[in-house]
Formats: C-alpha cells, structure tokens, sequence
C-alpha cells in the first residue's frame, strides 16, 4: 500500500495531527487495514477506496493502532488534502461506516486547506458512573470543573465526552494512567475524553485522551471539534457561528481547529484546518 503521511490542523510548517492517508482502487481487508495503521504508529489511518471513475466519491474507513474508531475528523483533513492534491481542489463525497459526509480541499497560499462537514451531532448529560469514573482517570474533582459548561456526553460521529476546566494550568498539567484509560474509555463507549478551556465565548484551548485507540493523547481532534459544537449549540452557548479550538500546545505540537455552524440543533458543523506532508 502507498501510505502518504499527512498532519491536519497543522499553522504553516509546523504542528498538525499526523495522520496516514492511503488511497485504493479496490478495498483491502480489516486484518491488513489494521497491520499497516499499527506500522504506521498514528492516531489514525484512513483507507479511502474510489467508488467511480471520477475521484469525487470514496469509501472510507478508519483504523488507530488498535481498533477501528467510526469517524475521525484529522484522518478526514489529512484525506481531503490527499484527494485534492490526487484529483484537484473540491468537494468529496465519503461514505462511512455509519454515516456520509463530504469533504472540501481548496488550495491556499499557506498549502492545502480542508474542510469536512461531519455527521449529525447530538449531546446529552453524563451518567454519575460515567462522571465518576472520567474524574477519578484525570485524578480531577468537582471543583476543577467551570460551572459554564456541564459535563456531557457528546457526539459528532463518534462518541466522547466533554469535561470543562476552571484553570488552565490544570490543563497543561493533564495526566493520567494510559491502561485505566483504555478501560475506561471501552467500559463507556468513548473514542476520547476531551478537556477544555474557556477563553472566550469564540474560543477554547483543548487536549484530548485517546486510550481507546492504544494513543495517549492527539495534537488535535476534528471528530471531538464537531460533537463539541453540537453540545455548544446545544446547551445555548453564544457562539456566534464559528469558533476555533487550540489544542496541542501542551504537547510542543500547536494546532488549530476553526469549527463553523448554524443554530439547527443536531445538524452537521464544518471544520477546517490547515495541512502539510511529512516526510
């Protein structure tokens, strides 16, 4: 398989999210599909296979280094610079597991700019189980948490959860036991726990724990962007139609998300970011 390695969200020539994009005529199977996400280390790989002659329309699947996660929004950048730079600048339509999408790529002076449209969004309260267990993970308390946005359960293609932070540092200072984690992730449902916090009504410094995925933590993280704009439209925040999440800072990996949407509740969001090759 021809891997092209691609950072989304990145600012010019640094940061992003890596990601491995491979393009396929015809699809490959889950076994191979996960060996090669495992070999190429990265929070996710996406494999896109051509449904038709004109290069507008792929299905696609998504594999981290231990398991097959429904959705990833870096994956989707990262692809979306890969078919325009494959089939030129436009609209792509993906078909997922579980819902289709479609994502822009427009050439910029910076390089190539992608924008996904994610599925559907949805958010809903958190389970005292689920709150008991996220904080105890991140060794946090109640009193960490900014009373401006409640704990939630949020999805935008995949499922997380939302904690919001009262003090920066504590975010900077985010850690927790990778193996708890995963079980705590996996007990849930969760394909990450996503940390925030609030700088302003427009804006949001993030970090996002992937244990479910056998990673740490990622530079960035388009799907969670997504279902984070839907809890926001949700929970009648002042967004005023776009917003933009920082996240990586922490990790000596800077990335930015610029996330656009209207008040219909549930209905898709946009997501944008920059992205340069590796290697």
């Amino acid at each position: 398989m021809d891997i092209q390695r691609i950072a989304a969200f990145s600012q010019g020539s640094t940061g992003g999210n890596p990601a491995g994009v491979v393009l396929l005529k015809e699809a490959a199977n889950e076994t191979d599909m996960a060996r090669v996400a495992a070999e190429v280390g990265y929070s996710e790989t996406a494999f896109a296979v051509a449904q038709d002659d004109t290069g507008k329309s792929w299905r696609v699947r998504y594999f981290s280094p231990e398991s097959e996660v429904p959705f990833c929004g870096h994956a989707t950048i990262a692809l979306g610079a890969a078919l325009g730079q494959h089939s030129g600048p436009g609209t792509f339509a993906l078909t997922l597991n579980e819902a289709a999408i479609t994502v822009d790529a427009q050439e910029t002076e910076g390089g190539l700019l992608a924008t996904l449209q994610s599925p559907p969004t949805r958010s809903q309260p958190i389970s005292e189980d689920e709150r008991r267990d996220v904080l105890s993970l991140f060794g946090l308390t109640q009193e960490d948490l900014d009373p401006r946005l409640a704990p939630a359960r949020i999805h935008g293609g995949a499922d997380h959860i939302v904690l919001a932070l009262k003090d920066r540092s504590r975010l900077a200072a985010m850690t927790y036991d990778l193996d708890q984690g995963r079980t705590v992730m996996r007990k849930h449902g969760l394909v990450t726990v996503m940390l925030v916090f609030i700088e302003g009504d427009q804006s949001f410094v993030a970090r996002n724990a992937f244990a479910s995925g056998g990673v740490l933590e990622d530079p960035a993280t388009g799907a969670a962007a997504a279902a984070f704009a839907g809890y926001l439209r949700d929970s009648g925040w002042p967004h005023g139609g776009a917003f933009t999440i920082r996240q990586g800072e922490d990790m000596g990996s800077p990335s930015l998300i610029r996330v656009t949407l209207d008040d219909t509740k549930g209905a898709p969001v946009r997501v944008s970011g920059g992205t340069r090759a590796i290697g």
